[in-house]
């Protein structure tokens, strides 16, 4: 039995230098591995440091507390390399119940400064919160140097007491606070870009299974390695084959004169599990594995090799990889022709799609810095690659296609951070519309796939385009043009007016605005033009009539971007005559973005190149030029929107929440729907305003309930609700009465209740009839990869049918609040209109924060729907809610560890 006494699963994750360590429970079976810490691990100057003396019983002694008899306030963690215990931490409560543990920590003396110490202490405050310790106390050596570094770096306060040479450290365990996050983030950031260096920066490179047959695919790879101009030693590996292509191939990995950083494996999928065992024993720091098909047993072998010898692996069945760096110029996969040399970062799991992306930025001009086939996607993902693009000097614009997640919330942390400075896009690939389950409430109706990525990618400042050629149309503007103001006012300029009209329609289909125009811009061009938005030119104007009209735009404060549609004429082409001379001629890049549409052009976008040797983007279908600066002004939103902190509502009593879900789920071990008055119990724990209710078992208690509390309701009236466990929309199955005024009409209700639903029916919840309102919908769905949805929208019967809603992934800041309620089509009503006062908006953002707190503290709340709420200018109240409880496990989506893909260990 583990000495640890709450669940925490083995993980593995990242020193700093890209060394891959378990972290697991210490138990009895560790004894020798934690003595032989203590003892070989250690010199005696890091056992005085850490014993404040020297005894010889003191490693002993603590390997017995540590892996000895279950003791219930005791924590303790090791980290593994392979089969070597290289640290722990623990934690100990000494007299329970306390908040404040004793901490102890050690690492191996030929580990010191990798980053073991720190990354022991994260696991070790998550689960030592779990356990509900805020505290950590410890004392060290005045000198103890290490130590103290290990915690000036963790990133939490630290209150330091000195007394006789001892310093007694004081640790407050706040995981939301956010320099701690901040801190993990980067510890995190740099163990990944170093461990992805032999994949993506590799010295040497050999590729197992190249085949004597020509077009095999390793043999394919291998000569694109070579031809491609590798910058460093590259080996054909093939049992059976003395030399391929004229040069010496070798056996095996372990037979080649140098172990290489990266290897490619192009063998069949039974042989995957032992090649990549054989890499990781001699060294290889990466694999790209091109192989498809494998099956649960070879994939956990895959991953098990991986992980012992502290191996990245890309794929399987993935098309490859390719680095233009000129100090490495790698072209490692077998798709088209070698990218260009460039700038933008490019991350796919589908080959087909990698395949459609590097054509289409071929034929744009826009080069690569890296590519990266992700394939089935077991280990190296695209949140590991927005962190290497972070990193290089290279990167300046990020494609990605992800058809999965791993862990969305730590991907939407770091693209937070990324996107502030290279623009994300990707294709939102695998959209679709859940079906509404029977049992479910409104708001997780409304959590489908689509609302749920789309809040994903928002919350991140992600540019989400619905196709391959939206996506290269919204890039080819984003690369080589300024960003509009976030208001995203557009000029339509066109020689053709009804080209012109559809571009503006265009334009407004895409959110742009399109203000008046100044009259006096009629003097700069040809008699009969008309300068209202859209500008129509004519076809007679001329190229400097042209260019004096794009340079007047461009100084008027109100004109945000400009967009020029021009159409072939038969007047001529010629420089005097050609109006796109006039875009040519001019500089690239100007104060505002500016793109072209040319209907006669043959390829959806391209770039022209202009005097001064920039790129102008010019598109074939305005539609298309629209929607690109619809997304430059979406990005430009999203960068001026302010920093803001996590919502931290008040008054939130977790303590009486936990105790409420912990009975429901012990008796309930399937999970549930809870009864109205738990349900009533555990919202108003967290401050969530509901209406008052009283629970009534039969007729008589109804009327007497409700006799009371019409004297609250609006108009002396009172409301009926029947309920029985399981029940679904009580509104659609007319279990719902309002609007009782006498003690007859609450009996005849209550025996109409009683006549329909038999015995079925539990008894009845009486509530005062609410005040008039504005009725919203808000409440939460947790998504098994996601994590928790707050969704907020037009709420009552028309819940469904008017679908107006927002929808962000908790934990909500206090920006999200704002912006959330500002979507919803029926904001101006709650900002009041017609004379009528405005709606309580503050009351509305206190809900959605409430929310988002009970959802981020319990992951067992897999449903909670208020609807509706009543908003009104004096605050607003839930008048009906439900809430779901299941167990689910307590996930810290900022602890740092390395994905588990579930094929790979047999979930």
């Amino acid at each position: 039995m583990s000495t640890v006494q709450q669940p925490h699963s083995t993980a593995e994750a990242l020193l700093a230098d890209g060394t891959t360590v378990e972290i697991r429970p210490l138990g009895p079976d560790d004894h020798r591995a934690v003595l032989g810490l203590h003892t070989a691990g250690m010199s005696e100057e890091s056992r005085r440091m850490r014993f404040f003396g020297v005894s010889r019983n003191a490693p002993e002694q603590a390997a017995d507390r540590l892996c000895g008899p279950p003791r219930s306030g005791l924590l303790g963690f090791g980290a593994w390399a392979g089969e070597e215990l290289v640290g722990e931490a623990d934690c100990e409560v000494l007299d329970e119940p306390s908040e404040t543990a004793e901490l102890a920590l050690v690492v191996a003396d030929r580990w010191h400064g990798r980053g073991a110490a720190t990354l022991l202490l994260e696991h070790l405050v998550h689960a030592a919160r779990q356990r509900g310790i805020r505290f950590f106390e410890a004392d060290t050596l005045f000198g103890n140097r290490a130590v103290h570094r290990v915690f000036a770096d963790l990133g939490l306060p630290v209150e330091r007491r000195c007394a006789q040479g001892e310093v007694r450290i004081r640790v407050p365990l706040d995981e939301r606070d956010e320099r701690y996050r901040s801190a993990v983030d980067e510890r995190g950031r740099r163990a990944g870009v170093a461990s992805l260096a032999g994949l993506l920066r590799p010295a040497s490179v050999a590729v197992v299974g190249v085949s004597r047959r020509s077009g095999s695919v390793g043999r394919t790879v291998l000569g694109r390695i070579r031809r491609g101009g590798f910058a460093g030693e590259v080996w054909a590996v093939n049992p059976r084959a003395g030399e391929i292509d004229g040069r010496p191939a070798f056996p095996s990995v372990r037979a080649l004169p140098a172990v290489p950083d990266l290897v490619v494996l192009a063998v069949p999928a039974g042989a995957v599990p032992g090649v990549a065992e054989e890499c990781g024993a001699v060294g290889v720091r990466a694999l790209v594995v091109l192989t498809s098909g494998l099956d649960a047993h070879q994939a956990r072998g895959l991953m098990r090799a991986c992980r012992r010898h502290s191996m990245r692996v890309v794929g399987p069945n993935s098309l490859g990889t390719a680095q233009t760096d000129p100090a490495v110029r790698l072209d490692a996969e077998f798709g088209g022709a070698f990218p260009r040399p460039g700038s933008a970062g490019i991350a796919v799991q589908s080959g087909g799609v990698g395949i459609a992306l590097l054509q289409r930025l071929a034929w744009l001009g826009i080069g690569v810095s890296s590519f990266v086939s992700l394939g089935d996607k077991y280990d190296v993902s695209g949140n590991d690659l927005l962190q290497w693009w972070e990193a290089d000097d290279r990167t300046d614009l990020a494609l990605l296609h992800l058809e999965s997640f791993g862990s969305p919330r730590a991907f939407g942390r770091t693209a937070r951070r990324v996107t502030r400075t290279i623009p994300v896009l990707t294709v939102d690939a695998g959209r679709s519309t859940a079906g509404r389950r029977g049992a479910a409430s409104h708001t997780a109706a409304a959590a489908t796939p689509t609302v749920t990525r789309e809040a994903l990618f928002r919350q991140a400042g992600i540019t989400a385009t619905r196709s391959i050629d939206e996506l290269v149309e919204a890039a080819a503007l984003l690369h080589a043009q300024p960003l509009p103001a976030p208001r995203g006012a557009v000029a339509v300029v066109s020689n053709a007016g009804g080209i012109g009209i559809l571009a503006a329609d265009a334009c407004a289909d895409a959110g742009l605005l399109l203000p008046e125009l100044p009259v006096g811009l009629a003097d700069l061009l040809p008699p009969g033009a008309s300068v209202r938005n859209p500008v129509d030119t004519t076809a007679a104007v001329t190229p400097v009539e042209l260019t004096h009209l794009l340079r007047a735009l461009e100084r008027e404060p109100g004109i945000d971007a400009i967009l020029v549609c021009l159409v072939p004429t038969a007047l001529g082409v010629t420089p005097d005559r050609d109006p796109v001379y006039a875009l040519l001629e001019g500089p690239a890049r100007r104060r505002i973005p500016i793109a072209a549409v040319l209907l006669d052009q043959q390829v959806p976008v391209c770039y022209r190149t202009c005097a001064d040797g920039g790129v102008l983007p010019v598109y074939s279908d305005s539609v298309a030029a629209a929607r690109a600066l619809g997304h430059a002004r979406d990005r430009a939103r999203w960068l001026a929107e302010p920093a803001s902190a996590e919502a931290d509502p008040p008054d939130c009593d977790r303590r009486t929440a936990g105790s409420l879900v912990d009975r429901y789920l012990a008796v309930h071990p399937e999970g549930g729907w809870l009864d109205p008055l738990s349900t009533a119990d555990l919202l108003e724990a967290y401050g969530l305003p509901l209406t008052t209710s009283v629970w009534a078992r039969d007729e008589h208690a109804a009327v007497a309930a409700a006799r009371g509390l019409r004297r609250l309701g609006h108009e002396g009236r009172a409301a009926l609700k029947a309920y029985w466990p399981g029940q679904v929309h009580k509104s659609a199955l007319g279990a719902v009465r309002t609007g009782l005024a006498t003690d007859a009409e609450v009996r005849s209700v209550y025996r109409e209740f009683a006549r329909r639903f038999g015995p079925e029916l539990a008894g009845v919840v009486v509530q005062p009839m609410a005040a008039p309102g504005i009725e919203l919908l808000a409440g939460i769905v947790q998504d098994q990869v996601f994590g928790p949805l707050v969704v907020l929208g037009m709420g009552g019967t028309a819940a469904d049918v008017l679908a107006d809603r927002a929808a962000r992934l908790a934990p909500l800041s206090e920006r999200d609040l704002t912006t959330m309620v500002a979507e919803l089509c029926c904001a101006a009503l709650l900002s009041g209109t017609g004379g009528a006062p405005p709606a309580d908006l503050a009351a509305v953002r206190s809900v959605l924060a409430r929310l988002s707190r009970l959802a981020e503290d319990f992951p067992e709340v897999v449903e909670a729907d208020l609807n509706p709420v009543v908003v009104r200018p004096d605050g607003a109240v839930g008048v009906d809610a439900r809430v779901r409880l299941e167990r689910r496990p307590s996930f810290d989506p900022y602890l740092r560890r390395l994905r588990r893909p579930a094929v790979a260990e047999g979930e």
